[in-house]
C-alpha cells in the first residue's frame, strides 16, 4: 500500500511543479489553438508508442468533445493510417513518417503538435523541421532535457524528469488541461 501511495504522490508532485512553472505558457498555447480554430486551421498530432496513443486520444477530445457538447474542432492524429505509415516507412524511411504527412496536409495557420518523452526521436524532429518550413505553429511535449525538439518548437512543454511513466502522465494531464481551456474559450 505504501508503494502505491508513494507512486501517486510522486506523480502528483511532478504535475504540480510542472503546472507552477508552465501555467502562463499553457495559457498562451491554448490561445494559439483557439486562434487557429477560429481561422479554420487544424491540429496535426503525432508521437511514437505511448505518445502515439496520446496523440490519438487528444485528437478524439478535440474532434468529438472533451467536457462540453459543441461543434467538432479539426484535429488529426498522424499515427492512425497504417497504409500511409507503412508505405512511407518502406519507400522512404521511418524518419519521414510524420513529416511527409505534414507536407501533404499542413498549411500555414495549422498547429503541429508532437509528443516525445526523449525529445530525440528522429521522426518527430523531421516533423517539426518541415512544420517550421511550412509556417505551422509548433507545440512540443518533451521529457528529460527536451532533446533536439526543445529548440525546434514555438511552445515546448518539457517534463524535466527521467521517468518515462511520470513524463507520460504529465503529458496527458497537460493535454487535458489544454483541451479544457480551448473548449471553454471557443464557447465564449
Amino acid at each position: 500500500m505504501k508503494e502505491i501511495i508513494s507512486i501517486f504522490k510522486d506523480s502528483a508532485a511532478i504535475k504540480v511543479k510542472f503546472a507552477e512553472k508552465n501555467a502562463a505558457k499553457i495559457e498562451q498555447a491554448a490561445g494559439v489553438i483557439v486562434d487557429a480554430f477560429h481561422r479554420g486551421g487544424k491540429i496535426l498530432l503525432f508521437g511514437n508508442g505511448g505518445s502515439a496513443a496520446d496523440a490519438q486520444h487528444i485528437a478524439a477530445e478535440f474532434v468529438n468533445r472533451y467536457l462540453l457538447t459543441r461543434e467538432p474542432f479539426a484535429a488529426l492524429a498522424l499515427t492512425t493510417d497504417t497504409s500511409i505509415l507503412t508505405s512511407i516507412s518502406n519507400d522512404l524511411s521511418f524518419d519521414e513518417v510524420f513529416s511527409r504527412q505534414i507536407a501533404a496536409l499542413g498549411k500555414r495557420g495549422d498547429i503541429s503538435w508532437g509528443i516525445t518523452t526523449s525529445g530525440k526521436s528522429r521522426n518527430i524532429i523531421r516533423a517539426f523541421e518541415i512544420s517550421r518550413e511550412l509556417g505551422l505553429t509548433t507545440i512540443g511535449f518533451t521529457g528529460k532535457d527536451g532533446g533536439r525538439v526543445a529548440s525546434l518548437v514555438d511552445y515546448n512543454f518539457n517534463v524535466d524528469v527521467d521517468s518515462t511513466p511520470r513524463i507520460q502522465e504529465t503529458h496527458i494531464t497537460l493535454a487535458h488541461v489544454i483541451c479544457e481551456l480551448v473548449e471553454k474559450r471557443m464557447k465564449t
